[in-house]
């Protein structure tokens, strides 16, 4: 007979172990480790080579119609998924609370329904008459979505068996949902996982576009083992500032479209509206040119973005340490550009406090920012406004060097489209647009005589 075996699961990171510890092996947190359901060890005489049922293959090239995809009603909803909703697929969208990952939903949800497709709601966080409440403030009420408030999964899948298949499925959210047959508490290792292996197995076999919204923990990745995001096709995050009212769907994973791929949100009091022209937002109240701004062309996905970097410098008295605050850049990726343009230029930034802002709460991962960044240190040092209606990009070497960037002439075509008539970065970028004129900089020392020498 098989032989139970405990074993002990921790909550943060996932991982296995056979004995209880206070500290896990793996992520280093404390008191994380849970009993899981115990595991089943089999002796090697048992084999699963007969007793199953066959399974049929088929072709690559098998004749047929292939699926297609259902477009949720929201433009921006829909770029960031690859063109829409693929029937049978799993979307994971994880947000920090209060972002407005339901409401999205809801709206996505109504649209669909209202073009004569079934759609389930199911809710394991409000109730029934908390979601009704959200849909008559956002003007949803006639929507017919079918709404629910539980969280047994046997429970709903139940009842989806006694009714015709839905277009769309909404698990609001997959932390909340509990299954008798596993043991462990809701939001557990073990329960997330087998919860979120039952629905997503009916979406499969139903063709049922599935879609998991997912806790966050404090550092923004989705809670729950790190399997959750293997198991389904397309992982979102929602993300955004509360403080500002633009919103951003973000693809980390997407098995039918393009990563990295975004859409852009604006929070208003009927809910989420979609930014046609992103870039406007992130410049908006740039009236005058004025010392320590640079505007970067960003892209995102397929989608390029123009953000603003500011960046203020402040001498100190001697004996004063000096600050270095960052929003929305890397902190460590400062401190290198400082010390290039210390080291290769010759500028003195040990007595000051350096302070960058990237404009509108954006945040930016993108290397080819160095350039504009080192453009707003400099006109913020020698407090000289740069060229106006002018575009930076370029990633600097240790060396004081500006390398290439990917989609450079991408990134120069869009902000010709907005109005601005100049360009500087690395010398090999090619076939930008006519209307904006480049001029390419091989060296950072280059970049520090054109700021010091302009009128």
């Amino acid at each position: 007979m098989a032989k139970p075996k405990k074993r002990y699961v921790c909550q943060a990171c996932g991982s296995v172990s056979h004995r209880w510890q206070g500290q896990c092996a793996d992520c280093a947190e404390w008191n994380t480790l849970v009993e899981d359901a115990p595991a089943t060890v089999f002796s090697m005489k048992h084999h699963l080579s007969s007793g199953g049922r066959a399974v049929q293959f088929v072709d690559l090239d098998k004749p047929g119609e292939l699926p297609r995809r259902q477009p949720t009603g929201l433009a921006e909803f829909d770029r960031a998924l690859g063109g829409g909703l693929v029937p049978g697929s799993a979307i994971l969208l994880g947000g920090d609370p209060g972002i407005g990952k339901s409401t999205l939903l809801l709206q996505a949800a109504a649209l669909i329904a209202r073009e004569g497709h079934g759609v389930v709601y199911v809710s394991g966080e409000e109730a029934s008459a908390q979601v009704r409440m959200r849909a008559a403030r956002l003007g949803l009420s006639d929507a017919p979505v079918k709404l629910a408030a539980a969280t047994g999964v046997r429970d709903i899948l139940t009842t989806l068996g006694t009714m015709d298949t839905p277009k769309l499925m909404v698990v609001d959210s997959i932390q909340t949902m509990h299954s008798d047959t596993i043991e462990g508490a809701p939001g557990t290792v073990s329960q997330v996982r087998g919860c979120a292996f039952e629905l997503i197995r009916y979406a499969k076999e139903n063709g049922v576009a599935l879609v998991l919204v997912g806790h966050v923990t404090k550092d923004g990745s989705i809670a729950g083992p790190r399997v959750l995001e293997h198991m389904v096709d397309v992982v979102m995050s929602f993300e955004g500032e509360r403080s500002h009212q633009y919103r951003i769907l973000r693809a980390l994973k997407n098995r039918f479209g393009a990563v990295d791929e975004i859409g852009v949100f604006s929070m208003a009091g009927e809910g989420l509206e979609e930014v046609d022209n992103p870039s406007m937002l992130f410049l908006s109240g740039r009236d005058e040119p004025m010392a320590g701004s640079a505007v970067f062309p960003a892209i995102e996905g397929t989608r390029p973005v123009l953000v603003e970097i500011q960046a203020l410098i402040v001498r100190l008295q001697s004996g004063a340490t000096p600050r270095r605050a960052v929003v929305g850049w890397d902190n460590g990726r400062l401190a290198m550009l400082l010390a290039v343009l210390e080291s290769r230029c010759g500028l003195n930034f040990s007595s000051a406090e350096v302070y960058l802002n990237v404009a509108g709460g954006y945040r930016l991962s993108d290397p080819a920012a160095d350039l504009a960044v080192a453009a707003a240190l400099i006109s913020a040092m020698t407090d000289k406004p740069l060229p106006p209606r002018s575009v930076w990009l370029g990633e600097v070497s240790l060396a004081g060097e500006i390398r290439p960037v990917a989609h450079g002439s991408l990134r120069l075509r869009e902000a010709a489209k907005l109005g601005f008539d100049c360009g500087f970065g690395p010398s090999d970028v090619t076939g930008g647009s006519s209307a904006l004129r480049y001029d390419g900089l091989g060296q950072l020392a280059n970049l520090v005589d054109r700021i010091i020498g302009n009128p």
